[in-house]
């Protein structure tokens, strides 16, 4: 019998799009002959996940999942086609496992996907099966993960599929060394106006704004004005002040708590460091939406069947 080689697995796998466990047991199956692997994989429906890469995946679950201690949260998007995958329990399993990879591995989607989940499966591998299973392009899109050395990470799902899963996850790190029991439940509440607030906040303070995002609203502000037929001069003043207002709308710190409007997220943190006799610090929050900023394929039909028919 042949060697099989990673190089070998590798190239099949690359051919294939199957999993790397997959193309071993072809190879290992076939004696180390590709094309003969290729078909045995496509009689196992194995290799058609390669044929689902070019989808647009925008569906799926965000999963979330914190550390023991309280004091690491991650959150995770693995993407589908459709919603209607995000109720299969074996698609929940995956987005669960990934999420718990993400804790132990201190890394970015690619290390995720590198890692085995709890079972000793390789978190790509187990996608990739999916995809010859299920039927659906999927894919690990992205990852979050934001730690404390003293205090608690408050972790928030809205819309739940299922235990630790949903459309929209948010996490927020509170640093202090008073009562973790408190500063959990103030950075619960945190989450939850993240997650429900009408506009959403793009940056935890003015200076973590993106220059991209404030040169944009800018631009937008001043042609705005310079439309009502204002002098340069007053639509650089006028311009000055709506930075501001834009900015205390977007920025955390400065948004009034959705449960209390009368007070700013900054006024609550600092009410939480009176009650626990300790200062508090939001180190950072983190919210993924499911599905935002991917573009969708609208499909025309009636321009796919003329394509077809050769009446284009």
């Amino acid at each position: 019998m042949a060697e099989i080689t990673a190089a070998l697995v590798k190239d099949l796998r690359e051919k294939s799009g199957a999993g790397m466990m997959d193309c071993k047991k072809a190879l290992q199956e076939n004696g180390g002959d590709v094309e003969a692997s290729i078909d045995w994989l496509r009689t196992k429906g194995l290799s058609k996940a390669a044929k689902k890469s070019d989808r647009a995946a925008a569906e799926g679950l965000v999963a979330g999942k914190l550390s023991d201690d309280g004091k690491t949260g991650v959150l995770v998007e693995l993407n589908a086609e459709t919603d209607f995958v995000s109720k299969n329990d074996k698609f929940q399993d995956a987005a669960r496992d990934c999420a718990l990879v993400a804790l132990e591995v201190d890394g970015d989607v690619d290390a995720i996907t590198a890692a085995k989940t709890a079972k000793g499966e390789v978190v790509s591998d187990v996608i990739t099966n999916l995809i010859a299973t299920i039927g659906e392009n999927m894919r690990l899109r992205r990852s979050a993960r934001l730690s404390v050395a003293q205090g608690a990470v408050a972790l928030y799902l809205h819309n739940a599929q299922g235990d630790g899963v949903g459309r929209l996850g948010v996490l927020v790190a509170l640093e202090g060394a008073g009562d973790q029991a408190v500063l959990k439940d103030v950075g619960r509440k945190i989450a939850l106006h993240v997650a429900g607030t009408p506009t959403p906040p793009l940056a935890l303070t003015e200076a973590d704004l993106d220059p991209a995002a404030v040169e944009k609203e800018k631009k937008f502000l001043t042609d705005q004005a310079l439309e009502s037929g204002k002098p340069i001069g007053v639509v650089e003043k006028m311009i000055e002040g709506r930075i501001r207002k834009w900015q205390e709308e977007v920025v955390l710190l400065k948004q009034p708590f959705v449960m209390n409007p009368d007070v700013t997220i900054e006024q609550l943190i600092a009410d939480t460091a009176k009650e626990t006799g300790s200062p508090v610090t939001v180190k950072g929050f983190v919210r993924f939406a499911l599905g935002e900023g991917v573009e969708k394929k609208v499909d025309d039909f009636a321009a796919e069947v003329a394509s077809m028919t050769g009446q284009a």
